[in-house]
């Protein structure tokens, strides 16, 4: 057994979720110092969809990648600084450099889970760099797990030292989570990660089957803040590891004072609701949920009946303005079930 587990904190990009993207400047530097004090090795920053991806179809951030980055670079001695980049939002020229300039020490880059092809150019920059890079597999539960393993080398083909997948609707149970990260790990020579989301109340319980499975890389944010329900609780994540045996480097006691502290500042940390119930019952991306409970409300319409409708079209991140639509049908068919 490995005992070393490497735990990535994405609280300040997921958790931008949470709150429309609206991390304030002073939010954004007071995590930042309280990551560093509690030892954890990786925070990742950023618009929720990672570099580049502010915008008014997804969401404009508050401030400006380069201006998060900046501050959480100045406060960050130990910790690592990480940056999510999906190609086709995140340019090279402008933003991938832009982010390495300011000084990231890791990029993670990430694809549909059967779209690795897009991310060769982003992987290859990077490494040239001299950064380290991980490829990221979305929405992993689309994919079978053979396929998983294909698009995984060929992110490691193109220079990624490591894979990460991602629950990204929160739709795993452990043996779904035990099945990929076994054929992954059984297939690379490289550290194979999971990223969990709460919809179905199994973020822990789906990373600790990753942990079992052969995973070395697991993501979690303080209090869960992240999309739809949430990611795995960072702070019950790591409790639970140190009382399995595991080595995570980061200092506990400090690491619950943060989660203390850093839940006065949330508006609202997630939580399982019926409506993430049934995005990870559908399948549907966990940032679709503060939109989709937007424009329900707009057009009087069930939440749930719109998750439903997307998880039948099979709508992936980007695809935001799929939500109206269903919305619109949904309401022109006084609530009922969208016909095509």
């Amino acid at each position: 057994m490995n005992n070393n587990i490497t735990i990535s904190d994405p609280t300040l990009r997921d958790g931008s979720h949470a709150i429309g993207h609206q991390l304030t400047h002073e939010y954004i530097d007071r995590y930042s110092v309280l990551a560093e004090e509690a030892c954890i090795p990786i925070l990742e920053v950023g618009h929720g969809n990672g570099l580049g991806a502010s915008s008014l179809q997804l969401g404009e951030s508050l401030l400006s990648d380069a201006q998060m980055l900046e501050i959480c670079r100045y406060n960050l001695k130990s910790t690592q600084l990480a940056v999510h980049v999906i190609p086709g939002f995140a340019t090279i020229n402008r933003d991938l450099r832009s982010a390495i300039d300011i000084g990231v020490d890791i990029v993670r880059v990430a694809s549909h889970c059967t779209e690795a092809d897009i991310t060769m150019r982003h992987i290859a920059y990077a490494r040239q760099k001299d950064k380290t890079v991980y490829g990221v597999l979305m929405m992993s539960h689309m994919a079978s797990p053979n396929i998983l393993v294909s698009e995984a080398s060929k992110m490691k083909s193109y220079g990624a030292q490591g894979i990460v997948i991602m629950d990204s609707a929160g739709a795993y149970l452990p043996k779904d989570v035990t099945e990929r990260i076994s054929s992954l790990v059984n297939a690379l020579d490289i550290p194979v990660g999971f990223h969990a989301h709460n919809n179905l109340g199994m973020g822990v319980a789906n990373s600790l089957a990753a942990l079992e499975a052969g995973a070395t890389i697991l993501d979690g944010s303080i209090r869960g803040f992240g999309a739809g329900a949430g990611n795995a609780q960072l702070e019950t994540l790591v409790a639970v590891l140190h009382q399995l045996g595991y080595n995570t480097g980061i200092d506990l006691f400090k690491l619950l004072d943060t989660a203390d502290e850093a839940e006065k500042m949330f508006a609202k940390p997630p939580t399982v609701s019926s409506t993430s119930i049934i995005s990870g019952m559908t399948g549907v991306f966990s940032g679709f949920a503060k939109p989709v409970e937007r424009i329900a409300k707009k057009y009087s319409v069930s939440p749930k009946d719109i998750f439903i409708e997307l998880g039948r079209r099979k709508v992936v991140a980007g695809q935001e303005d799929l939500i109206l639509e269903v919305a619109m049908q949904l309401s022109n068919n006084n609530g009922g079930v969208v016909t095509r």
